[in-house]
């Protein structure tokens, strides 16, 4: 029997579509709303339910960003052939995608049975909320934005990718949110600090959904709560990044600060409580 049914799926897909790409930690979300319906947390079933839904918000990347996508590729599909296309960004920014990938999965690999693990904990989510909301709110403040897509360079895409490091350790971090305060630290504008987090998201989630599928399906989840899970977090997901692209477009990321305090610290006191184990 799956230990996550389709209702719940749907649930957790809606969750999952929603703070996938927000600064808001979408592993937190999933691990208080699967404490909330009873579901275990740390099971390994359900830890590869989370990485394959978040799929489904990966694809709502590829259909929302195509033509970018397409561009880009082109570009490195071309450098690969003439030596002469070398020189454009895109192409170079390709492989910069690329290399600013590896340390993440370098540490997903060697630390997996600790996240999860013990770094499953909803403790470890509360305090990575509150603790990730500080840096976000340093790095909005410390950030001058003056420099746009075209400015990154190599440096800055290993920087940033290799930040996406402290939300797979630490749930509740948020690799948006590590992702998007790296690039605001190193004076890159919202905007664009917004697009290179998805972009640099897209190998890395896809790498791990495709990795624990395998979990997922064979130790307790269902192929219905998978696929239904995974749909409807490419709807919602499509929903959020347009969203969101509007809104740093003309806002600071403080509305993001403090829904992470508040979550935070009421995740603390539903564990305190015992409502939450």
């Amino acid at each position: 029997m799956s230990v996550i049914n389709v209702g719940q799926a749907v649930v957790l897909g809606a969750v999952e579509g929603v703070t996938e790409f927000l600064p808001v930690s979408s592993t937190g979300h999933l691990k208080i709303t699967e404490g909330l319906m009873g579901i275990p947390v740390d099971d390994n079933a359900v830890v590869g339910f989370s990485a394959v839904i978040q799929v489904g918000a990966i694809a709502a990347v590829l259909v929302y960003f195509f033509k970018d996508i397409v561009r880009i590729l082109s570009a490195w599909g071309r450098g690969l052939r003439d030596r002469e296309e070398r020189y454009h960004h895109d192409y170079k920014f390709a492989w910069w995608v690329i290399y600013a990938t590896i340390p993440i999965v370098i540490v997903g690999l060697a630390a997996k049975p600790l996240i999860e693990g013990p770094l499953a904990s909803l403790w470890v989510v509360a305090a990575s909320l509150i603790v990730g909301s500080g840096v976000m709110w340093a790095a909005d403040q410390m950030g001058r934005h003056k420099r746009g897509e075209d400015d990154t360079s190599f440096k800055d895409a290993m920087l940033v990718g290799s930040s996406q490091i402290l939300a797979l350790l630490f749930p509740g971090f948020s690799r948006s949110g590590a992702t998007m305060s790296t690039a605001l630290i190193l004076d890159l504008d919202r905007v664009a600090a917004t697009r290179l987090s998805f972009f640099l998201g897209i190998p890395a989630l896809t790498g791990a959904g495709l990795y624990e599928l395998k979990d997922a399906l064979g130790t307790g989840v269902g192929a219905a709560p998978l696929v239904v899970g995974t749909l409807v977090s490419f709807v919602v997901a499509y929903g959020s990044i347009a969203w969101l692209l509007k809104f740093v477009a003309k806002h600071s990321f403080n509305a993001f600060v403090i829904y992470r305090l508040v979550i935070g610290v009421a995740l603390f006191g539903l564990l305190g409580a015992g409502v939450l184990s």
